[in-house]
């Protein structure tokens, strides 16, 4: 079973502030650095699969992504610089990962279905020249590269900065061996329509500026971006869960980074305002379609789109495809877990991801509410998605359990 605690450590990082002892325009957390990082590895790691023909492990690298995330929650403290001249040394390596996982990770992970305690630990200590790892740093160092855009030019005049910029533009350079990242850096200072990968990253970074629940009080403030990833590994532990094909974990993960993309465009309209005008929502949909087909979909290769879509349209409905690629939506709860939990049916659970979606805005409310920051916006959102959420179970997986956990 997926804990509170697990849960709690995973949001948390909606609290951990990043160049905070830097000038910046914004707060810049650790939640919305690491879901960018996880949408730059989902281009990068496409790129090289169909550019480069590399052989991708898609879930050791989002099961590796979300390790680094944890790892990195736990150790928050330590400043980069020393944290990456620890993991250097294998010694002082094995010990600061057994650390991690014996004293913060293990009783979390114990809890849940399958042996991540044990690929945990195989992941920090083999496999150094795994594509996929190498996909992680440099999407961790693009990241980064495109906060310190804004921090660089609100602290030309710190100590230090140049040297700041130095590292990390060697960092990044050291990764120019992958086609998406050498593309990507070349067309970083071109026009808005020539940046093509980049533009969709930076489009997408964009996302850490739209403010969740923007219209009420509310701590921690969470962005859209952060909010993706959360919702992406809610729902991935839900899949490890109900044993989900390996397709289905991917789609459902990938679906849940993905679901708020047209929000870069359209911003987060919140529920009630969708459904206060009839039509109101039918309309909105239509225009993010349009949106995506002008502005996002000509970002990326032609032959992304079809999979953008899935995640982006009809992205709470339960949904397969057939041969020849044509996609079959409502498929109930039991139909998916009885007929369609197969690689075959590329079986994406949007069912799942919409109850996490809402777990998320669950969650938010109600961590506030505990920090002692509180509006009837809030109160009335948890009773409304308790109402909705509280009793529901989705296949087999006893959702309003998790509720539960956060009243």
């Amino acid at each position: 079973m997926i804990t509170r605690s697990l849960i709690e450590r995973i949001f948390s990082a909606a609290n951990i502030e990043r160049w905070n002892d830097h000038p910046r325009p914004i707060q810049f957390t650790e939640l919305a650095k690491q879901s960018h990082k996880f949408i730059i590895a989902y281009v990068i790691a496409k790129y090289e699969e169909e550019y480069n023909s590399s052989e991708i492990d898609w879930l050791y690298l989002i099961e590796g992504g979300i390790f680094e995330f944890l790892h990195r929650v736990v150790v928050t403290d330590i400043k980069p610089p020393v944290f990456h001249k620890l993991m250097d040394s294998k010694e002082q390596r094995d010990k600061l990962n057994n650390w991690v996982l014996e004293k913060h990770l293990q009783g979390d992970f114990s809890f849940l279905n399958e042996d991540l305690h044990s690929r945990f630990l195989e992941y920090f200590s083999n496999g150094t020249d795994r594509i996929e790892k190498k996909i992680l740093k440099a999407s961790h160092y693009l990241a980064t590269t495109w906060e310190f855009d804004f921090i660089y030019d609100w602290s030309r005049k710190l100590y230090g900065i140049e040297k700041t910029r130095e590292e990390i533009e060697s960092q990044i350079n050291e990764h120019r061996d992958l086609k998406a990242v050498e593309e990507m850096l070349i067309s970083r200072d071109l026009s808005d329509r020539k940046k093509g990968l980049y533009g969709f990253i930076a489009m997408v970074g964009q996302l850490r500026f739209q403010k969740r629940w923007a219209q009420t009080p509310r701590i921690p403030q969470t962005s859209v971006l952060g909010h993706l990833l959360f919702v992406a590994i809610l729902s991935y532990l839900i899949s490890m869960e109900i044993k989900a094909c390996d397709k289905r974990k991917y789609n459902n993960f990938f679906g849940g980074l993905f679901h708020d993309l047209p929000e870069v465009l359209t911003r987060d309209i919140i529920s009630p305002v969708k459904k206060s005008v009839e039509g109101l929502d039918e309309l909105i949909k239509i225009y993010e379609i349009k949106a995506l087909e002008e502005h996002i979909f000509p970002l990326v290769p032609a032959s992304w789109k079809k999979e953008l879509e899935y995640f982006t349209q009809d992205e709470f409905t339960n949904k397969i495809c057939l041969k020849g690629n044509s996609v079959v939506t409502g498929i109930s709860d039991e139909e998916m877990t009885r007929n369609y939990n197969a690689n075959e049916w590329n079986p994406m659970d949007g069912k799942i991801i919409e109850a996490c979606d809402k777990l998320a805005a669950f969650i938010e409310a109600s961590q506030s509410i505990r920090l002692g920051i509180r509006s009837p916006a809030l109160e009335e959102g948890m009773t409304n998605l308790y109402s909705r959420f509280g009793k529901s179970q989705l296949c087999g997986f006893p959702m309003g359990q998790l509720f539960d956990l956060f009243r």
